[in-house]
């Protein structure tokens, strides 16, 4: 028998959008509708649907999207939703309800705690980026600036008030717990997962993608380049490596990070890079088959602060990863515990072109199907159920404590 309670997601992103974090958001909130009452609250234009038995009733609240590139827009809007979230949640979540909600955009967490406390409801967050940590990461904040500060006080008023925080890396727990209103029972191990089937997908030279580059080796870099990425190395990685003919750059993507390559690359004109854009979901899997390597280029101090999402999708294409990244960081120890490839010191382009030399040169066959295995091991069955159970202990009105 359903509880009279109900759960409430809230994410600004969500199918139609094409997005990862609308793909996990939705794929959590049909898993959580089998068993429970599920009302989305979405900020996608064209997402709103009716309830149906065993499905997630979506309500649409008007939003504005401005491109990621208009920083000031974006913002704006940005703020705007969340405002709108706050007011949408008062009138709809009652007490004994549970808002679930991820960091994106930053301050739509602070908006969802702050309701559900006002209503006596439960709240769980999806930390997928850290802030302020992001920003200071990227350079755009001083460590010790005032806004620095002040987001880190109004953290630790959020995370008092939430009942469970979810961490997609077991690195972000260190820095979760210097805050006083975080405590280790809140904290939640939840991986994301593949959205492509895993599953080792062997080199072809008539792969759409690859046909035209005749170098032996493909090296290859995908997905959305935010502030947290860094592609001045891989460019000049690329630059190390023009004289060595037997390897080609392969750089799909979008974001900030893609433009600044798109810059690079129409002064420099390197022979041994292509530029493709944002690739179709239907195209995704044979863009992941056309290189024999991937890279994920994190800037410095990525640890606890971000995980990559694409990751898993790279594992379980069954290709290598080179990772630009603290070897504490969760991506760096999985490469690491299951030898799925190689881990780089951030800012050091000599290191990064040294490893796809060894890539290029490695003779480790087995390491396509250790990634396969590893992909499987994450993967989304395993990930919703720990989530259904999550909403389950929170909803039964018990207090939240940690699975051993």
């Amino acid at each position: 028998m359903r509880s009279s309670r109900k759960v409430v997601v809230v994410s600004q992103h969500y199918p139609p959008d094409h997005s990862t974090t609308a793909a996990i958001m939705s794929a959590i909130a049909e898993r959580i509708a089998q068993e429970s009452e599920v009302m989305v609250v979405s900020g996608m234009p064209g997402s709103a649907r009716a309830p149906a038995p065993g499905r997630p009733a979506v309500v649409e609240i008007r939003n504005w999207l401005p491109g990621k590139a208009a920083l000031i827009k974006r913002a704006l809007a940005e703020a705007l939703f969340t405002g709108r979230i706050f007011f949408a949640l008062l009138s709809r979540l009652k007490r004994g309800d549970v808002a679930l909600t991820v960091t994106a955009p930053f301050a739509l967490p602070y908006a969802v705690a702050a309701a559900a406390r006002l209503k006596g409801a439960k709240s769980a967050l999806i930390l997928h980026d850290l802030f302020p940590d992001v920003l200071v990461m990227a350079g755009l904040l001083r460590p010790s600036s005032l806004v620095a500060r002040a987001m880190r006080a109004i953290n630790a008023l959020m995370f008092r008030s939430l009942n469970a925080v979810i961490v997609i890396g077991r690195d972000a727990e260190k820095l979760l717990l210097r805050y006083g209103g975080m405590t280790q029972d809140k904290i939640r191990f939840i991986p994301n997962w593949a959205t492509l089937a895993p599953g080792n997908r062997p080199v072809s030279p008539d792969n759409p993608f690859r046909k035209a580059i005749a170098a032996r080796f493909v090296v290859g870099l995908s997905g959305n380049l935010g502030f947290t990425h860094d592609p001045d190395i891989v460019f000049e990685a690329a630059r190390l490596l023009r004289d060595e003919g037997e390897i080609h750059f392969l750089l799909s993507g979008w974001g900030i990070g893609f433009a600044r390559l798109k810059e690079l690359q129409a002064t420099a004109r390197l022979a041994n890079v292509t530029l493709v854009d944002r690739v179709a979901d239907s195209e995704l899997d044979a863009l992941l088959s056309s290189a024999d390597v991937w890279l994920i280029p994190y800037r410095k101090d990525v640890a606890g602060v971000s995980v990559p999402s694409r990751f898993y999708n790279l594992l379980a294409a069954g290709r290598p990863v080179i990772l630009v990244s603290e070897p504490e960081a969760e991506a760096a120890l999985t490469v690491s515990e299951n030898r799925l490839g190689w881990v780089v010191t951030p800012g050091r382009p000599d290191q990064l072109a040294d490893a796809i030399r060894q890539a290029s040169r490695s003779q480790d066959a087995a390491m396509a199907e250790r990634a396969v295995a590893t992909a499987r091991n994450f993967s989304s069955e395993r990930a919703l159920a720990s989530y259904a159970a999550l909403v389950r202990e929170l909803l039964s009105n018990r207090d939240v404590e940690r699975t051993v």
